[in-house]
């Protein structure tokens, strides 16, 4: 217990001595948080041998400086490194103006689970921060042409809004999702992107979705849409468009590695 709270409280805070503990707590909060969840969308990078349905998972956080102060310094986060072949496809945050991407050098400490990075640049008082990391395991159980997921999220820190998103694998047949998302939630339906909205999660709560599909083609989504469009530019793009549509917004491909962008779901 007194290593999930000081993990939580290492994510939530700058590296500001002169600080008090209660008051670090407070400097910055995390506001939004969307997750894509993508079986069998695509390989990680470093993939030698592709016989085994890949999933992806992309994070997009965004928090925001509380004080009154500019901030920059460390941030940690939990990530799920236990899963079966876990690993690191990208990591990056944003500009000020969130007009540009920058990768960044991260540390990974497997005894504890947590990847952590320092900031690109100062964050204003007031503004917010955004971030966004790529990860893959070989979590998706597979029974012939039948697939399914169990997926776990457990919050680590006080979050405004989490929105999870899955993503079907081109070809899947007999999606079904448990429990149900609400229709209206779904904004991108047409895309085969089912949602879940969760709003004032606390530190520790637990979101369990189960995922099952049939599907007998063993080509992930990213390889058939560049197969299908190779030799049609203005198909291509679409294709592209197709792939990080998931998440409504701009996309950013890194070196072998796709970086998804999320939907605002709010004002700011």
């Amino acid at each position: 217990m007194k290593k999930y709270l000081l993990i939580v409280v290492t994510f939530l805070t700058f590296l500001c001595p002169s600080h008090s503990f209660a008051d670090d707590a407070n400097i910055l909060r995390m506001e939004e948080l969307s997750i894509q969840v993508m079986p069998e969308f695509a390989y990680h990078p470093n993939d030698q041998q592709k016989d085994h349905v890949p999933l992806l998972i992309g994070y997009q956080g965004t928090m925001v400086n509380n004080s009154n102060q500019p901030q920059t310094g460390n941030i940690e986060i939990p990530l799920p490194m236990k899963d079966k072949d876990f690993r690191i496809g990208y990591v990056a945050d944003y500009s000020n103006d969130f007009s540009e991407t920058y990768e960044i050098e991260y540390i990974i400490d497997p005894e504890i689970g947590t990847i952590s990075w320092t900031t690109s640049e100062e964050i204003a008082p007031n503004e917010r921060y955004k971030f966004v990391i790529e990860f893959y395991s070989d979590n998706i159980n597979v029974k012939k042409d039948v697939k399914s997921l169990q997926y776990q999220f457990k919050s680590f820190a006080d979050i405004d809004l989490v929105n999870v998103n899955f993503t079907e694998p081109s070809g899947a047949k007999n999606v079904k999702l448990t429990p149900a998302s609400a229709e209206e939630q779904n904004h991108r339906k047409e895309e085969n992107t089912y949602s879940y909205l969760y709003q004032n999660v606390k530190a520790g709560e637990v979101k369990n979705i189960t995922l099952s599909y049939t599907r007998s083609e063993s080509i992930p989504t990213t390889e058939l849409l560049n197969a299908q469009n190779m030799n049609d530019e203005t198909k291509d793009k679409k294709a592209t468009n197709l792939a990080i549509g998931a998440f409504s917004g701009l996309g950013v491909l890194s070196v072998g590695a796709l970086t998804f962008l999320m939907r605002k779901l709010k004002e700011h």
